[in-house]
């Protein structure tokens, strides 16, 4: 067997801090340019992220900065550590690039980063990845998430013309959450208030109460992967949704650290679509 070759480190863009702004109380935007963004730019999809480097703590990389050399001559528990964030927004006439964080405190690494980012502050980031964007020619639009789907779910719906005919269901803490989005006439975003129960009780029950329209559907539903994985087996088994017409993933699991998911989230996804394909064919 030819040996495989060495898969090379994505190389990283730099950008800085331009403004922030408290949108809600849990979400903090930060919008990143600078003329180190020149070249940069997304594609297609409404979808897009970003994977923002976070350097090792006490750790000093050397310049210019690079991602192979540094897992080539630093031990593992040196490297910076990634977060995956959504692209909210890409102004290629400015080269302004805004992603929004949900912050609670000073738990986790990204959201407390992103409440105390300073204008003119450097930041790395990997991308743009991405894989969704709304199909024009479905028959209606379903679209489901969390806070951490809320950016792609906005988005999204900036993208699709007058007169497409959408369900949108975002779940929120409480109703000081809930954002303004330009979406087509006509289209509301139901907003569901969590109030303390479990993440994705009131989207599960929202999606199974929905009296589907009829015809083609594309459908976007995103976020903690206990719902996610609920939601999925309505979809695919009671809704039958094609698997094509369907994105569909967790962005984060219960318990879990960034870390620890992303280690397991392909093989958990795979898990659960082949327990749904084995119960659809009994």
């Amino acid at each position: 067997m030819a040996e495989q070759p060495a898969r090379k480190a994505p190389k990283a863009h730099q950008a800085r801090v331009i403004r922030t702004e408290r949108i809600t109380p849990h979400m903090v935007r930060v919008v990143l340019g600078g003329e180190e963004l020149t070249g940069f730019g997304t594609g297609e999809f409404t979808d897009h992220y970003i994977k923002l480097i976070f350097p090792a703590q006490g750790v000093t990389y050397p310049e210019p900065f690079d991602m192979a050399r540094i897992r080539e001559e630093f031990p593992r528990d040196q490297w910076p550590t990634t977060r995956t964030y959504t692209v909210r927004a890409w102004d290629a006439v400015h080269r302004e690039l805004t992603v929004d964080f949900v912050v609670h405190g000073d738990e986790g690494l990204a959201g407390p980063w992103a409440a105390r980012a300073r204008v003119g502050e450097t930041v790395r980031f990997l991308g743009p990845g991405g894989g969704y964007a709304p199909d024009p020619a479905a028959d209606w639009h379903l679209l489901v998430g969390d806070e951490s789907a809320l950016p792609a779910i906005a988005a999204s719906l900036e993208r699709l013309p007058e007169g497409a005919v959408v369900h949108a269901f975002v779940e929120v803490e409480g109703p000081d959450e809930e954002q303004k989005i330009a979406a087509p006439a006509g289209v509301e975003v139901r907003w569901l208030h969590r109030d303390g129960r479990p993440v994705g009780e009131t989207l599960l029950a929202a999606v199974q109460d929905l009296d589907f329209p009829p015809g083609d559907v594309h459908a976007f539903v995103h976020g903690e992967a206990g719902f996610v994985k609920d939601l999925r087996r309505h979809l695919r088994m009671e809704r039958r949704v094609p698997r094509d017409r369907l994105s569909i993933s967790g962005y984060w699991r219960l318990g879990q650290t960034d870390e620890a998911w992303r280690a397991v989230k392909r093989e958990w996804n795979d898990q659960v679509e082949r327990e749904q394909e084995s119960a659809s064919a009994a």
